[in-house]
């Protein structure tokens, strides 16, 4: 049972007639204290059952980040009374809910639909709290209350911020698909058709025996090839929960790895998602045409990073004991912290660019480069000195993986998705997939 503010007025209320009891002022007392609680009594007695509320769900069970979804409540009123009260619908803070309570007023026998907003801050799966119905009596002094357990999810997905850039990658991949004349060549690419020469051309790409057959010299065109293997690595581990910017650099990676996966399906390529630190977190492997990319949305939606250090080693061996012994592009999204890089990865990385072509791709904090041109008092130029020392340690561990085979590709957040796709579009071209 709950009492309402009306009953505290009321309570209120009989102070004056107790003071103007005089010498009955405790028989007084007594007795609006009795008839306070009779009232009240009364009045909750009255009220309809909370416990017999029926409540069903339905609505949205997923949205994208920043998006709102709808999620519905029916409420079931199966006495003869009519009901009136609060209903609460309790979700986590980060939802956003809108409203957080209703006016319930349901005749007796009757149905009410009452529907929440929700507007998720935070990625992941968020779960209803309770349903928590308040029934006031006829004098609104009183009410009976239940907690109904209704569950309900709603994930909340990645939220793509990258997908505006798909539309020119596309256009850069129709061009290499030979849908316009700016076909290349590439080391094990398909051959397409011929050509003349023009100022420009890989000389290597000379047709001697038509050249002999004509006047001009004459060059091979060579379309992409498809069906390549693609591995997204999603680095879980410490370094990705840092924050950079308004979010971390976990979220930055996962954008940047949603538009190379849309992108590679375009291009008839085939892509799997594996997140890793000490374990496998999520897969999704790609079986027969198609694309994947809403399969790995649900995948990572769930992710958080681990605050543990990532395990190299085992990452190495789940990547080669991958499906198939085919060529892969593995793309590595992870930090380029220096210490972790050469105590981890590096010692694994001649067992990986033996059997697939690797990558790896970092999102670059721009505060740390801000930090670095900071002037004026001591406190500043010890702050610029420890930056300066980081992006010359991100310099060197780059020069490193470069030298060992590794296409590199170091970016803000802003661009770390178009500038991957750039990367993956050159190797495409250059016929190195």
């Amino acid at each position: 049972m709950a009492v309402t503010g009306r009953a505290v007025a009321l309570a209120f209320a009989a102070v004056p007639v107790v003071l103007a009891a005089g010498a009955l002022a405790a028989w007084a007392a007594w007795a609006s204290v009795a008839l306070v609680v009779v009232l009240i009594g009364a009045d909750a007695a009255l009220a309809p059952s909370a416990r017999r509320v029926r409540l069903e769900r339905s609505g949205d069970t997923s949205v994208r980040l920043g998006e709102t979804a709808r999620v519905e409540l029916v409420v079931a009123n199966p006495s003869g009374r009519a009901l009136r009260g609060v209903l609460r619908d309790a979700w986590p803070p980060s939802t956003g809910a809108d409203p957080a309570r209703h006016r319930l007023r349901v005749p007796g026998g009757e149905r009410r639909r009452l529907e929440t907003v929700l507007r998720p801050k935070r990625r992941g799966d968020h779960a209803s709290a309770g349903v928590t119905v308040r029934c006031l009596g006829p004098l609104g002094l009183a009410a009976r209350q239940a907690t109904h357990t209704v569950p309900w999810s709603l994930r909340a997905l990645p939220p793509f911020h990258s997908r505006r850039h798909l539309p020119g990658k596309l256009a850069r991949l129709r061009e290499l698909d030979g849908r316009t004349s700016a076909l290349v060549r590439g080391q094990g690419s398909e051959f397409d058709s011929l050509r003349e020469y023009v100022p420009g051309d890989d000389v290597r790409s000379i047709d001697w025996r038509a050249t002999a057959r004509r006047e001009s010299v004459v060059v091979r065109t060579w379309r992409p090839e498809r069906d390549r293997r693609i591995l997204l690595v999603l680095d879980t581990g410490r370094t990705s929960a840092g924050r950079v910017g308004d979010e971390p650099r976990l979220d930055h990676s996962m954008d940047a790895a949603l538009l190379l996966a849309a992108l590679a399906a375009k291009a008839g390529d085939r892509v799997d998602l594996l997140a890793f630190d000490r374990r496998v977190r999520a897969q999704v492997r790609t079986r027969g045409r198609g694309t994947s990319v809403p399969a790995m949305v649900q995948a990572m939606a769930p992710l958080e990073a681990a605050l543990v250090e990532s395990d190299p080693a085992a990452m190495a061996a789940s990547v080669l004991g991958g499906q198939g012994r085919s060529r892969r592009l593995v793309v590595l999204l992870t930090d380029l912290n220096a210490s972790a890089l050469e105590e981890g990865l590096l010692p694994m990385l001649p067992a990986l660019t033996s059997r697939h072509t690797v990558m790896l791709a970092a999102v670059s904090d721009p505060a740390v480069e801000a930090m670095a041109a900071e002037r004026g008092d001591a406190h500043a130029v010890y702050r610029s000195a420890a930056a300066r020392r980081t992006m010359a340690d991100r310099r060197r561990v780059t020069a490193e993986l470069r030298k060992r085979g590794v296409e590199v590709v170091d970016a803000p957040p802003e661009t770390i998705a178009p500038a991957l796709a750039d990367a993956y579009i050159t190797m495409k071209a250059q016929g190195r997939l």
